[in-house]
Parts: structure tokens; sequence; C-alpha cells
């Protein structure tokens, strides 16, 4: 019996009744509104005294309450409602925003029809039953009760007067509340069952859904990789840099100055690359297209501080080249160098070529093997991902691996008109 009551009468069947009782104060416009067609249509009939007049100013009230929770609006203020008091399971999403597409604005009329109707009856039959329950739990108790309540209920037969029927007044009243209680949580659990079928996401929602969270990981996947090679290379120049120095710090003690100072000048851009790229992570990313950092205009700077020799020839002039192109060259260029620096022989010049062309750039990297077999760089799966996606950002290609000569080569084809895609 206990668990019956607390379905009946919990904190959860209280809360669905409240907006139960919230639905039918949102239908009393609209019914107000049809009490008017009605005393139109039929002069002299009072909606609030006659039964059939009641039920044609709801059937009216339903279609008006219907086209106006077609306002994509509806919908946010519907979900609001029902995840506040229909007791919804955590596993039951609703959708969130307004109700965009034809099939969600259908959907929230549906679900705000079907709120207000069974509103309506809920809220009627508390406002009606309640009190009537009370009054006849009380017949037994209040001789005035009995005395104005019974002569004035409509077609009350005689016997109900009687002394013995007083018994059964109470258990009758409590048997009216636990009724109304019983088809309050009935309705209230039909539109908690309707809830994520009518409010829910739907396929155009999801697919919203899905393109948000795509440009989130695109963000994310784009700071990565600016990251990786910017600081990456720092740390591969400053380690390289740091070791020289260490091994002439007695014998050359000029040549571990200017190793020091270009540590320093390599960490404090570095710092400034670092501050930038957690600047877009702190604003929510960048619009595409936007470039992160330097470009071929500032390539003579990282040749000279890359901690390998270069050996740089351009064909055309690099500034010409456009600004999300240049920068991605550029990121490019220094995730080579970088895997130079690291996979490399020591001390062996990397031959740099850079060709602007009227409708493509191209990038061509090539640095000495250590002696072996030819085979994948250790390490630099990722750094070299990295260069494809950029690449591929741009509608190019690119290219690397060891060739018969002992080089490691890192093509790369850019095209300069081709519009930055979105970056996945």
């Amino acid at each position: 019996m206990t668990p019956l009551i607390g379905r009946l009468l919990g904190r959860r069947a209280r809360l669905r009744w409240l907006h139960l009782i919230v639905g039918g104060a949102l239908l009393m416009p609209y019914f107000l509104v049809g009490t008017v067609f009605v005393g139109l249509y039929a002069p002299g009939t009072s909606a609030f005294t006659s039964l059939p007049a009641q039920l044609t100013a709801v059937a009216c009230a339903l279609p008006m309450a219907a086209v106006t929770a077609l306002l994509p609006t509806a919908r946010p203020l519907s979900v609001a409602a029902a995840r506040a008091l229909c007791g919804l399971t955590p596993d039951r999403p609703l959708a969130d925003g307004p109700g965009r597409s034809r099939q969600a604005r259908i959907r929230c009329s549906a679900w705000f029809t079907l709120h207000v109707g069974l509103g309506g009856v809920i809220s009627g039959m508390t406002l009606a039953l309640v009190p009537f329950a009370v009054c006849v739990m009380g017949l037994p108790l209040f001789a005035a009760l009995r005395d104005s309540f019974v002569p004035h209920v409509p077609h009350v037969p005689p016997a109900l007067d009687r002394p013995w029927v007083l018994v059964l007044a109470p258990p009758a009243g409590a048997a009216m509340l636990l009724a109304l209680a019983g088809c309050a949580t009935a309705a209230g659990a039909l539109l908690a069952g309707r809830a994520p079928v009518l409010l829910g996401p739907t396929p155009d929602d999801r697919l919203a859904a899905a393109e948000r969270r795509a440009a989130d990981l695109a963000v994310r996947n784009r700071l990565a990789r600016e990251l990786h090679d910017s600081v990456g290379h720092a740390l591969s120049a400053v380690t390289l840099q740091a070791g020289a120095a260490r091994r002439v710090l007695d014998s050359d003690p000029e040549f571990a100055r200017r190793a020091l100072t270009a540590i320093e000048e390599t960490t404090r851009r570095t710092v400034g690359e670092l501050d930038a790229v957690l600047g877009l992570l702190r604003q929510g990313g960048e619009g595409p297209g936007t470039p992160a950092g330097p470009g071929l205009d500032a390539l003579g700077g990282l040749l000279a501080r890359c901690g390998v020799p270069v050996r740089y020839t351009a064909d055309g002039d690099p500034g010409t080249v456009p600004g999300p192109v240049s920068a991605e060259a550029y990121r490019i260029v220094q995730e080579g160098l970088s895997n130079a620096l690291r996979h490399g022989v020591p001390g062996s010049p990397v031959r740099l070529r850079v060709d602007v062309g009227p409708r493509e750039l191209g990038l061509v990297l090539d640095s000495a093997l250590p002696p072996g077999p030819p085979t994948a760089r250790p390490g630099g799966g990722r750094g070299l991902t990295g260069i494809a996606e950029r690449a591929l950002l741009l509608g190019g290609t690119t290219e690397s691996g060891p060739r018969d000569d002992g080089v490691w080569r890192l093509a790369a084809r850019l095209p300069l008109n081709t519009p930055v895609k979105e970056r996945r």
C-alpha cells in the first residue's frame, strides 16, 4: 500500500501534477476565446454551466494552442518546464534551442496541445472534485454542512440523507481524492513518456549537434597542431644548442655564449607563440582560414635559429603568397626542419627550395639520412600527419620518404587560390 501511495502522492507525482496545472493555466486564454465562439453560435448558452458548451470551447481552444506552439521559441519553454516538473531520467534527453525545422515545430505543437489538453482536464477535475470530496468527508462532522450540502446538490437520492450513509461519506471522499490522484499520475506519466519523443532531438538537431562537435574537435586539432609544431621545434632546437654548448663550454666559451643567446631567443619567441595559441583557446578557437602564427616572410628568422645549416633557394617572391597559405607553409617547413634536426645526420646541411608559381606553392626539403637501410623516421609519424593535414586544408598534397641517393625528402604542393577548408 505504501509504494502505491508514494506513486500517487510522492514528490515526482506532485511535480507532474503541478505541471498539469500549469498546462491548464496555459489553456485558459484559448478557452476564453473559445467561449466567445460558443456565444456567437449559441446565444444565451454559458460555457461555464453547460458541459456541451465547455467541450465545444475546448475543441476551439486546442487548435489555437497548436498553432501558437509552432513558433520556434515554444520549444525551449516547453523543454524547460518538462525538465523541471516531469521527473525525466537523465537517459532520456530533450532538445536544446529553438525548433527551427518543420519536424521540430510540429512535434512541439503536438506536445503543447497534449500538455494543455490533459492539463485542462486535470485542472478542472482538481478545482471541482477536491472541494466536493472535502465536503463529502465532512458530512458526518458538521450538521450545518449536511443541511446546506445535500439539498443543494442536484440529483441527490433521498437515501443519501440516511444516517448509515454518513458512515461511508469519509471513505467515499477519500476514494474520490485517490481517484483524482490516480488520474493525475496517469496523465503525468503519459506526458513524461511522450516528452522524449515530442521534445527530443530531431534528426536535424542531431546533425547540428554533430557539426558543433566536429567544429570543436577541429579547433582542438588545429591548436594541438600549432603547439606540436611550434613548441616541438623549439624544444628540439634548444636541446641541440644546449648539448653543443655543454660540450664546448670550456674549450670555446664564445660558441657557448652564442648557443645560449640562441636558446634565449628561441624560448622567448616560442613563449610568444604559445601565448597566442592559448589566447585562441581561451577565446573559443579561431575561424576557418585565419592564420595562426608567422608566415613565409618570417622564414629567414626560422632558418637562422633552427639549429641546422640550411641551403635555401627561392623561385618567386614568397611575400606574395596569401596569408593562410603562407602560415601553413611556414609550419610545414618548421616541422620538416624539426624532423631533420631530430633524425638527420648531425651537422649535415638541409636543402630547402620554395617555388612560388602562378597557381601553387611548392616546398621541397631534403635532409641526409643516417647510415643504414632507409626506413621510416622514428617518432616522425605524428608530425608528418600534421603536415599532411595542413596541406589537405588548402587542397594540396604532400609526399615524404627516403630516396635512393640517401636523402629524406619532404615535398608539398599548396594551391594559392583555393579557399581554406573547414578545419576538421
